[in-house]
């Protein structure tokens, strides 16, 4: 039950973390001129999400207290090694978590410059270049 609260934990921080950032990009490319209504739904969102990472950052902290206690009964239950196994487990599945949500990003910046790519070739649209020159089907 840790286990999976603490996987749910690290998705919330990350995901509360990336939209966040999103936002505050967005905030920092407006157009100094900018109307304030378009800046205030911004502005608001940022607020909440600051909100509600801060309280993520609550349920990291109770979710982490419950490991410390989780690892003092399996110190009595388990040998030396088993436990230094558990506590490396536990360790590394936040870290993979935090690199396969980067990858995941990557993969997904990856493919939005791809389908850019494609449509600023005419290629999203089922027009490939090759056919619109009469070479056939790629």
């Amino acid at each position: 039950m840790f286990i999976g609260d603490l996987d749910k934990v690290v998705s919330l921080l990350l995901s509360l973390s990336g939209r966040l950032l999103r936002v505050e990009t967005t905030l920092d490319t407006l157009d100094p001129e900018t109307e304030h209504q378009e800046r205030l739904p911004l502005l608001e969102k940022k607020r909440q999400l600051m909100r509600q990472l801060s309280e993520a950052q609550d349920l990291k902290d109770h979710v982490d207290r419950r490991e410390q206690a989780v690892s003092r009964v399996l110190a009595r239950c388990l040998s030396p090694e088993q436990h230094r196994d558990y506590s490396h487990y536990v360790k590394m599945k936040a870290a993979l978590l935090v690199e396969q949500r980067q990858l995941e990003d990557k993969i997904r910046l990856g493919e939005e410059q791809l389908r850019g790519l494609r449509e600023s070739l005419g290629l999203g649209l089922g027009i490939g270049m090759g056919m619109s020159m009469g070479y056939g089907h790629y």
